[in-house]
Protein backbone atom coordinates (compact mmCIF):
# COMPACT_ATOMS: atom_id res chain seq x y z
CA UNK A 1 0.00 0.00 0.00
CA UNK A 2 3.21 2.34 0.73
CA UNK A 3 4.78 2.10 -2.29
CA UNK A 4 1.51 2.63 -4.32
CA UNK A 5 0.26 5.92 -2.61
CA UNK A 6 3.97 7.44 -3.22
CA UNK A 7 4.22 6.02 -6.89
CA UNK A 8 0.52 7.98 -7.44
CA UNK A 9 2.03 11.23 -5.87
CA UNK A 10 5.51 11.01 -7.71
CA UNK A 11 4.26 12.39 -10.81
CA UNK A 12 2.96 15.47 -9.67
CA UNK A 13 5.26 16.37 -7.19
CA UNK A 14 8.10 15.46 -9.97
CA UNK A 15 6.98 17.67 -12.58
CA UNK A 16 6.69 21.14 -14.46
CA UNK A 17 4.21 22.59 -11.78
CA UNK A 18 1.65 23.48 -14.98
CA UNK A 19 1.23 19.93 -16.28
CA UNK A 20 -1.31 18.04 -13.75
CA UNK A 21 -1.92 14.36 -14.09
CA UNK A 22 -5.89 13.71 -13.30
CA UNK A 23 -7.39 11.08 -10.78
CA UNK A 24 -7.59 7.46 -12.52
CA UNK A 25 -10.54 6.65 -14.70
CA UNK A 26 -12.28 3.14 -14.05
CA UNK A 27 -12.38 0.39 -15.80
CA UNK A 28 -10.73 0.08 -19.74
CA UNK A 29 -10.59 3.96 -19.49
CA UNK A 30 -7.93 3.52 -16.74
CA UNK A 31 -6.18 0.96 -18.59
CA UNK A 32 -5.95 3.22 -21.27
CA UNK A 33 -4.97 6.21 -18.82
CA UNK A 34 -2.09 4.39 -17.55
CA UNK A 35 -0.93 3.44 -21.07
CA UNK A 36 -1.20 7.62 -21.61
CA UNK A 37 0.54 8.58 -18.61
CA UNK A 38 3.41 5.19 -18.37
CA UNK A 39 6.93 6.56 -18.43
CA UNK A 40 7.77 4.46 -21.11
CA UNK A 41 5.26 5.14 -23.05
CA UNK A 42 6.11 9.08 -22.99
CA UNK A 43 10.23 8.33 -23.66
CA UNK A 44 8.62 6.24 -27.09
CA UNK A 45 6.46 9.43 -28.08
CA UNK A 46 9.56 11.70 -27.32
CA UNK A 47 12.13 9.35 -29.45
CA UNK A 48 9.36 9.14 -32.06
CA UNK A 49 9.00 13.24 -32.56
CA UNK A 50 12.97 13.43 -32.66
CA UNK A 51 12.42 10.58 -35.10
CA UNK A 52 10.44 13.11 -37.07
CA UNK A 53 12.47 16.07 -36.36
CA UNK A 54 14.93 14.14 -38.69
CA UNK A 55 12.81 13.11 -41.54
CA UNK A 56 11.46 16.60 -41.88
CA UNK A 57 14.72 17.98 -41.84
CA UNK A 58 15.86 15.49 -44.77
CA UNK A 59 12.76 16.56 -46.63
CA UNK A 60 14.91 19.85 -47.10
CA UNK A 61 17.49 17.93 -48.94
CA UNK A 62 17.18 17.39 -52.31
CA UNK A 63 19.80 14.66 -52.55
CA UNK A 64 17.71 12.43 -49.66
CA UNK A 65 14.39 13.10 -51.43
CA UNK A 66 15.85 11.99 -54.79
CA UNK A 67 16.84 8.80 -52.69
CA UNK A 68 14.17 8.36 -50.73
CA UNK A 69 11.33 11.20 -50.74
CA UNK A 70 8.53 8.48 -51.04
CA UNK A 71 9.97 6.49 -47.77
CA UNK A 72 10.91 9.71 -45.72
CA UNK A 73 6.81 10.69 -46.93
CA UNK A 74 5.62 7.42 -45.82
CA UNK A 75 7.92 7.59 -42.93
CA UNK A 76 6.03 11.38 -41.71
CA UNK A 77 2.56 10.16 -42.17
CA UNK A 78 2.84 7.12 -40.25
CA UNK A 79 4.38 9.30 -37.23
CA UNK A 80 1.72 11.64 -37.36
CA UNK A 81 -1.03 8.93 -37.46
CA UNK A 82 1.00 8.01 -34.13
CA UNK A 83 1.11 11.58 -32.49
CA UNK A 84 -2.80 11.97 -33.72
CA UNK A 85 -3.80 8.63 -32.28
CA UNK A 86 -1.89 9.36 -28.92
CA UNK A 87 -4.21 13.28 -29.17
CA UNK A 88 -7.19 10.86 -29.57
CA UNK A 89 -6.73 8.81 -26.67
CA UNK A 90 -5.87 12.07 -24.38
CA UNK A 91 -9.81 13.27 -25.31
CA UNK A 92 -11.28 10.06 -24.68
CA UNK A 93 -9.51 9.78 -21.24
CA UNK A 94 -9.59 13.15 -20.58
CA UNK A 95 -12.74 14.18 -22.44
CA UNK A 96 -13.47 17.86 -20.95
CA UNK A 97 -10.72 17.99 -18.56
CA UNK A 98 -7.75 18.12 -21.50
CA UNK A 99 -7.81 21.68 -21.86
CA UNK A 100 -7.20 21.91 -17.81
CA UNK A 101 -3.30 21.16 -18.98
CA UNK A 102 -1.99 23.99 -21.25
CA UNK A 103 0.38 21.69 -23.09
CA UNK A 104 -2.29 19.15 -23.95
CA UNK A 105 -3.96 22.08 -25.82
CA UNK A 106 -0.44 22.97 -27.71
CA UNK A 107 -0.05 19.92 -28.59
CA UNK A 108 -3.76 19.52 -29.80
CA UNK A 109 -2.58 22.81 -32.10
CA UNK A 110 0.56 21.91 -33.56
CA UNK A 111 -0.87 18.72 -34.38
CA UNK A 112 -4.28 19.71 -36.00
CA UNK A 113 -1.75 22.22 -38.01
CA UNK A 114 0.13 18.94 -39.65
CA UNK A 115 -3.43 17.49 -40.88
CA UNK A 116 -4.36 20.58 -42.57
CA UNK A 117 -3.86 20.80 -46.22
CA UNK A 118 -0.98 22.17 -47.70
CA UNK A 119 -2.05 23.39 -50.90
CA UNK A 120 -2.85 26.43 -52.86
CA UNK A 121 -3.12 29.56 -50.37
CA UNK A 122 -2.22 27.10 -47.24
CA UNK A 123 1.29 25.51 -49.20
CA UNK A 124 2.97 27.90 -46.17
CA UNK A 125 1.66 25.19 -43.60
CA UNK A 126 4.22 22.56 -45.47
CA UNK A 127 7.19 24.90 -43.63
CA UNK A 128 4.82 24.77 -40.56
CA UNK A 129 4.92 20.43 -39.96
CA UNK A 130 8.63 21.32 -38.32
CA UNK A 131 6.28 22.85 -35.82
CA UNK A 132 5.61 19.03 -34.72
CA UNK A 133 9.27 19.05 -33.32
CA UNK A 134 7.92 21.36 -30.40
CA UNK A 135 6.59 18.93 -28.91
CA UNK A 136 9.52 17.18 -27.54
CA UNK A 137 9.27 20.49 -25.01
CA UNK A 138 5.70 19.01 -23.73
CA UNK A 139 7.32 15.34 -24.02
CA UNK A 140 10.60 15.62 -21.88
CA UNK A 141 9.91 17.11 -18.28
CA UNK A 142 12.99 19.55 -17.61
CA UNK A 143 12.34 21.47 -21.14
CA UNK A 144 8.82 21.98 -19.22
CA UNK A 145 10.66 23.39 -16.42
CA UNK A 146 12.59 25.43 -18.44
CA UNK A 147 9.41 26.89 -20.65
CA UNK A 148 7.26 27.29 -17.62
CA UNK A 149 10.41 29.12 -15.78
CA UNK A 150 10.49 31.36 -18.59
CA UNK A 151 6.63 32.10 -18.97
CA UNK A 152 6.55 33.00 -15.13
CA UNK A 153 9.26 35.62 -15.37
CA UNK A 154 7.45 37.77 -17.94
CA UNK A 155 5.74 39.66 -15.61
CA UNK A 156 8.58 40.78 -14.03
CA UNK A 157 10.22 41.66 -16.96
CA UNK A 158 7.83 44.56 -17.59
CA UNK A 159 9.54 47.32 -15.36
CA UNK A 160 12.84 46.22 -17.08
CA UNK A 161 11.06 46.37 -20.70
CA UNK A 162 10.00 49.84 -19.34
CA UNK A 163 13.01 50.85 -17.91
CA UNK A 164 14.83 49.51 -21.25
CA UNK A 165 12.22 51.32 -23.84
CA UNK A 166 13.27 54.85 -22.01
CA UNK A 167 16.71 54.38 -21.85
CA UNK A 168 16.51 53.86 -25.93
CA UNK A 169 14.27 56.66 -26.64
CA UNK A 170 16.25 59.12 -24.30
CA UNK A 171 19.70 57.61 -26.12
CA UNK A 172 18.08 57.69 -29.66
CA UNK A 173 16.54 61.40 -29.44
CA UNK A 174 20.22 62.77 -27.98
CA UNK A 175 21.91 60.31 -31.02
CA UNK A 176 19.62 61.85 -33.34
CA UNK A 177 20.70 65.53 -32.69
CA UNK A 178 24.43 64.98 -32.05
CA UNK A 179 25.15 63.02 -35.01
CA UNK A 180 21.56 62.96 -37.25
CA UNK A 181 23.16 65.88 -39.53
CA UNK A 182 26.35 64.45 -40.07
CA UNK A 183 25.42 60.65 -40.67
CA UNK A 184 21.99 60.36 -41.54
CA UNK A 185 21.47 57.15 -42.50
CA UNK A 186 22.27 56.14 -39.03
CA UNK A 187 20.61 58.55 -37.19
CA UNK A 188 18.76 60.52 -39.25
CA UNK A 189 15.38 60.22 -36.86
CA UNK A 190 14.52 58.58 -33.70
CA UNK A 191 13.81 54.99 -35.41
CA UNK A 192 17.21 54.95 -37.32
CA UNK A 193 18.79 55.91 -34.33
CA UNK A 194 16.99 53.28 -32.01
CA UNK A 195 17.97 50.56 -34.55
CA UNK A 196 21.75 52.01 -34.67
CA UNK A 197 21.70 52.09 -31.10
CA UNK A 198 19.87 47.92 -30.80
CA UNK A 199 22.94 47.05 -33.41
CA UNK A 200 25.63 48.82 -30.73
CA UNK A 201 23.84 47.35 -27.52
CA UNK A 202 24.23 44.06 -29.17
CA UNK A 203 28.06 44.68 -30.12
CA UNK A 204 27.81 43.64 -33.83
CA UNK A 205 30.05 45.71 -35.63
CA UNK A 206 29.51 48.31 -33.05
CA UNK A 207 33.28 49.76 -32.77
CA UNK A 208 34.45 49.59 -36.74
CA UNK A 209 31.10 49.22 -38.09
CA UNK A 210 29.48 52.69 -36.44
CA UNK A 211 31.23 54.30 -33.42
CA UNK A 212 34.52 54.59 -35.33
CA UNK A 213 33.57 56.25 -38.56
CA UNK A 214 31.55 58.62 -36.25
CA UNK A 215 34.54 59.18 -34.04
CA UNK A 216 36.34 60.51 -37.00
CA UNK A 217 33.80 63.30 -37.67
CA UNK A 218 32.99 63.64 -33.51
CA UNK A 219 36.08 62.67 -31.22
CA UNK A 220 34.39 62.47 -28.37
CA UNK A 221 31.78 60.68 -29.55
CA UNK A 222 33.06 57.63 -27.63
CA UNK A 223 31.61 59.54 -24.55
CA UNK A 224 28.12 59.00 -25.45
CA UNK A 225 28.05 55.60 -26.89
CA UNK A 226 30.61 53.84 -24.50
CA UNK A 227 27.89 55.05 -21.46
CA UNK A 228 25.47 53.37 -23.61
CA UNK A 229 26.67 50.02 -23.88
CA UNK A 230 27.29 50.18 -20.32
CA UNK A 231 23.93 50.66 -19.34
CA UNK A 232 21.93 48.36 -21.57
CA UNK A 233 24.35 45.31 -22.53
CA UNK A 234 26.04 45.03 -19.22
CA UNK A 235 23.54 46.43 -17.10
CA UNK A 236 20.02 46.22 -18.16
CA UNK A 237 20.25 42.97 -20.06
CA UNK A 238 21.98 42.00 -16.78
CA UNK A 239 18.57 42.02 -15.24
CA UNK A 240 16.36 40.29 -17.62
CA UNK A 241 18.80 36.94 -16.82
CA UNK A 242 18.43 37.77 -12.98
CA UNK A 243 14.86 37.69 -12.89
CA UNK A 244 14.98 34.38 -15.52
CA UNK A 245 17.36 33.05 -12.32
CA UNK A 246 15.53 33.97 -9.95
CA UNK A 247 12.07 32.16 -11.78
CA UNK A 248 13.87 29.14 -12.47
CA UNK A 249 15.19 28.71 -8.78
CA UNK A 250 11.82 29.48 -7.46
CA UNK A 251 9.92 26.93 -9.76
CA UNK A 252 12.53 24.51 -8.25
CA UNK A 253 11.79 25.10 -4.90
CA UNK A 254 8.20 24.61 -5.65
CA UNK A 255 8.88 21.75 -7.22
CA UNK A 256 11.30 19.98 -4.10
CA UNK A 257 8.25 21.85 -1.72
CA UNK A 258 5.53 19.87 -3.53
CA UNK A 259 7.11 16.82 -3.43
CA UNK A 260 8.22 17.17 0.35
CA UNK A 261 4.36 17.77 0.71
CA UNK A 262 3.27 14.46 -1.80
CA UNK A 263 5.92 11.92 0.99
CA UNK A 264 4.26 13.87 3.83
CA UNK A 265 0.77 12.89 2.60
CA UNK A 266 1.51 9.08 1.48
CA UNK A 267 3.11 8.66 5.00
CA UNK A 268 0.25 11.04 6.83
CA UNK A 269 -1.79 8.10 4.80
CA UNK A 270 0.05 4.91 5.85
CA UNK A 271 -0.25 5.81 9.45
CA UNK A 272 -4.05 6.68 9.40
CA UNK A 273 -4.05 3.33 7.64
CA UNK A 274 -1.72 1.57 10.63
CA UNK A 275 -3.57 3.10 13.27
CA UNK A 276 -7.03 1.94 11.74
CA UNK A 277 -5.10 -1.68 11.44
CA UNK A 278 -4.32 -1.58 15.42
CA UNK A 279 -7.78 -0.33 16.11
CA UNK A 280 -9.53 -2.95 14.66
CA UNK A 281 -6.56 -5.54 15.62
CA UNK A 282 -7.40 -4.19 19.25
CA UNK A 283 -11.24 -4.78 18.80
CA UNK A 284 -10.56 -8.22 17.58
CA UNK A 285 -8.58 -9.05 20.78
CA UNK A 286 -11.05 -7.37 23.43
CA UNK A 287 -13.62 -9.55 21.59
CA UNK A 288 -11.56 -12.85 21.90
CA UNK A 289 -11.13 -11.90 25.81
CA UNK A 290 -15.17 -11.67 26.54
CA UNK A 291 -15.90 -14.99 24.39
CA UNK A 292 -13.05 -16.68 27.09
Amino acid sequence: MTGGQKTAAKPAAGDDGVRRIPPRQPGSLGRLQDLIENATTQKVIAGLIALNAVTLGLETSETAMAAAGELLYLADRILLSIFTAEILAKLVVYRSRIHKDPWNVFDILVIGIAWMPATGGLSVLRALRILRVLRLISAVPSMRRVVTALLRAIPGMGSIVALLALVYYVFSVMATKLFGASFPEWFGTIGASAYSLFQIMTLESWSMGIVRPVMEVYPLAWAFFVPFILVTSFTVLNLFIGIIVDAMQSQHQAEADELVAAEDEARAADTRKILAELQALRVEVAELKRRD
